[in-house]
C-alpha cells in the first residue's frame, strides 16, 4: 500500500502548535461488584472494573425479553394489538413469583401484546415477561434458547439465559459488558426504546412507577432498566444524552437502591465531563478516489461501510489525524464494496482505528486498446519505481 495522504477532518483545524497531552483525572470509585461505561456510538470503553465477570442480573435480564420482543415486533412476526391469553405459568399468582415484582395479569385473561411489553419495562413484571415468552416462543424455555441466540449474534460472549425474568439460577448470568452490548443494540429499536422513559404504567386499576429513579433526578437519562435480588445486589442500567453525545452506563452489585443510582451517576458525570464524541465519516461518504488502470473509468471513489464515530478526551479534536492508504496498483474489473485500503486514525501518534476504505462503485473492464496502452504505461512505470 501506499500512504496516500494525511486528512486532518473537515470540522477539524490543523494545529499549528505541538499537541498538548490531555489531563483528565482518574475514573471515579465505583462501589459494584461489576461496571462499565461506554459511548453508545463509538462503543469506546470510557472506564470500566470487573466488566467480565459473570454476575446475577435480576431482572436486567428483562432488557434481552425486550430486544427480542422489539426484534419480532419491527419484523413483522408480531403486533402489538396481538392478545395474549395468560397461562397459570405466567400468572402473577404463581408460587415462583412470590415476593417478586409483578404486573398483576390474571389466569385466563387477554392481555395485549403491548400492554405486556410496558409490563416488562415498567412494572418489571416477572409475569409478564413469561407471558411474552410464551407467546413468542411456545414456551419458556425456548424463548430462553432464542434469547441465547441473540445474545451470540450479538456478541454477548459472557451471558447465558434459562428464564425470561431474571430470578436466581446458578446457569442465568450476564456480564456489564454484554449488557452495554444489548443495551447499544436496544436503541436501534427507538419506537420500543422510547417505552425505557415512560413514567408509569397502570394495568388493572394498579398504577405503578418506573423503577428508574434516574429519570426523575437527571433529564439526560431517558432509560434503561434496574434489578434487584438478594443474590445480584442493586443493578441499573443507565442511558443519557447531552449535546449529541450518549452514553451507557451499567452498575451491577451495588449496595442499595440510592448507591447504584449515586454510583450511576458518577459514571455519567466523568464520561460526559471529560470526553467528547465526533461522528468524523457517514456510511457512503466519497472520502477519497484512486486510479483504476485497464477499466471503462479511470478512477473510483472510496468510502466506509459504515458510520465512524471516534470518542476522545475533551478538548483533543484538533489533533486527530487520518492517513488513507491505497493499493499500489487497482485493476479493473473493480467490484463495489470490495476492498481496496484503509483509513488509520490517530491522535498523538496513538492508532485510535483502522478501517476499511471499499469502492463505492463498480468499474468494468476498459476496451482493447484501453487496456493495452494501460499495461504498457504499468510496466514502464513499474522499471523506474
Amino acid at each position: 500500500m501506499r500512504n496516500y495522504f494525511v486528512v486532518l477532518f473537515s470540522l477539524l483545524a490543523m494545529s499549528l502548535v505541538s499537541a498538548a497531552p490531555a489531563i483528565i483525572p482518574s475514573p471515579p470509585k465505583i462501589a459494584a461488584s461489576g461496571y462499565i461505561l461506554i459511548d453508545a456510538d463509538s462503543g469506546k470503553v470510557i472506564t470500566a472494573n470487573n466488566a467480565d465477570e459473570r454476575l446475577p442480573p435480576a431482572s436486567l435480564t428483562k432488557l434481552m425479553t425486550s430486544y427480542v420482543l422489539s426484534v419480532e415486533l419491527e419484523e413483522g412476526n408480531v403486533s402489538n394489538d396481538d392478545l395474549v391469553t395468560i397461562s397459570k405459568n405466567a400468572w402473577a399468582q404463581n408460587p415462583v413469583f412470590a415476593g417478586s415484582s409483578l404486573m398483576w395479569i390474571e389466569v385466563g385473561k387477554q392481555v395485549s401484546l403491548h400492554d405486556l411489553h410496558l409490563g416488562v419495562v415498567i412494572s418489571s413484571g416477572n409475569d409478564s415477561s413469561v407471558a411474552v415468552a410464551e407467546h413468542l416462543a411456545g414456551s419458556e424455555s425456548a424463548f430462553a434458547d432464542v434469547m441465547n441466540q441473540h445474545a451470540q449474534v450479538l456478541g454477548m460472549k459472557d451471558s447465558n439465559f434459562v428464564n425470561s425474568h431474571g430470578l436466581p439460577d446458578s446457569e442465568h448470568y450476564m456480564t456489564a459488558r454484554d449488557l452495554a452490548t444489548l443495551s447499544k443494540a436496544i436503541l436501534k429499536y427507538p419506537k420500543e426504546y422510547a417505552l425505557y422513559s415512560e413514567p408509569d404504567f397502570t394495568y388493572n386499576n394498579i398504577r405503578q412507577t418506573n423503577r428508574n429513579r434516574l429519570l426523575w433526578k437527571d433529564d439526560s437519562v431517558d432509560g434503561l432498566k434496574t434489578g434487584y435480588t438478594k443474590e445480584a445486589g442493586y443493578c441499573l442500567v443507565a442511558s443519557a444524552k447531552r449535546n449529541g453525545m450518549r452514553l451507557i452506563s451499567v452498575v451491577m452489585g451495588a449496595k442499595s437502591q440510592s448507591g447504584r443510582e449515586t454510583e450511576t451517576q458518577k459514571l455519567l458525570a466523568y464520561g460526559f465531563r471529560y470526553y467528547e464524541t465526533h461522528q468524523l465519516y457517514t456510511v457512503g461518504d466519497e472520502l477519497t478516489d484512486a486510479k483504476v488502470w485497464a477499466g471503462a473509468e479511470d478512477s473510483i471513489n472510496l468510502g466506509v461501510e459504515r458510520d465512524i464515530h471516534l470518542t476522545i478526551p475533551r478538548g483533543k479534536h484538533k489533533d486527530i489525524k487520518a492517513v488513507m492508504n491505497l493499493n499500489e496498483v487497482i485493476k479493473a474489473p473493480v467490484t463495489k464494496g470490495k476492498e481496496y485500503g484503509e483509513l488509520v486514525v490517530t491522535l498523538d501518534g496513538e492508532e485510535l482505528l483502522r478501517e476499511p476504505l471499499l469502492a463505492l462503485q463498480s468499474v468494468e473492464q476498459g476496451g482493447l486498446f484501453k487496456r493495452l496502452w494501460d499495461a504498457i504505461v504499468l510496466f514502464f512505470t513499474s522499471l523506474i519505481s
